[in-house]
């Protein structure tokens, strides 16, 4: 689905005020004051909060399929270069959505029903049949090996980097990094991570265990 510009900027509101305040937590009045609009546009364009939520998980997993599908039909590159392609989108996705990611992780804890769940376990299910295909592609090519738990490997490199990232702070102490500029400090982030899911997906994928 196309969203005007007006409905991804109460989109983008809803999905800053639902990470920072939660679902519940936030009404549609707020949503309208932080995206600077009237009250009845929300409706007028969404229907409901709900519905206006569903809008933001569609909107976001359509996404990360268009940009994986790409990933996918790189020509010139080896399935393992594709790998660290998905590796630091991943990052970057997470590290650049933040606000949509806590809502996500939210989500999974707290309902295991509804609209949202069924948006959330498609827009799973039709990743990890993309980053299948890219597995598949490097087993018939040789440069993997068999018996790749693929969601187990999909779970790892979302949760490592996800867990990381909301928990950098703690990070930044326990590794004594407290004088780090903090643009210094994501940048350092993001490469370490970047290098430690690559080292570990190479060994996973290339190595007989």
């Amino acid at each position: 689905m196309e969203y005007s510009d007006k409905q991804l900027q109460i989109m983008e509101a809803a999905e800053f005020l639902f990470a920072e305040n939660g679902f519940h937590g936030t009404s549609v009045r707020d949503i309208a004051d932080k995206a600077n609009i009237n009250l009845a546009m929300v409706s007028y364009y969404f229907g409901s909060k709900e519905k206006l939520l569903e809008a933001i998980f569609s909107y976001r997993g359509e996404s990360i399929k268009l940009k994986l599908e790409s990933i996918l039909q790189q020509q010139g590159m080896s399935s393992l270069e594709k790998v660290y392609l998905l590796v630091d989108h991943y990052i970057d996705k997470i590290m650049n959505r933040q606000h949509f990611h806590r809502i996500l992780a939210r989500e999974q804890v707290l309902n295991n029903s509804g609209p949202i769940t069924d948006l959330i376990l498609d827009m799973k299910r039709r990743n990890l049949e993309i980053i299948s295909r890219l597995i598949h592609e490097g087993q018939e090519k040789g440069e993997f090996r068999k018996g790749i738990d693929i969601p187990m490997m999909m779970s790892v490199m979302v949760g490592t980097a996800s867990n990381l990232i909301t928990s950098k702070q703690y990070y930044k102490v326990l590794s004594n990094l407290e004088a780090l500029p903090e643009e210094q400090f994501q940048q350092y982030i993001r490469d370490t991570l970047s290098k430690h899911l690559k080292f570990l997906f190479k060994t996973i994928l290339t190595h007989e265990v």
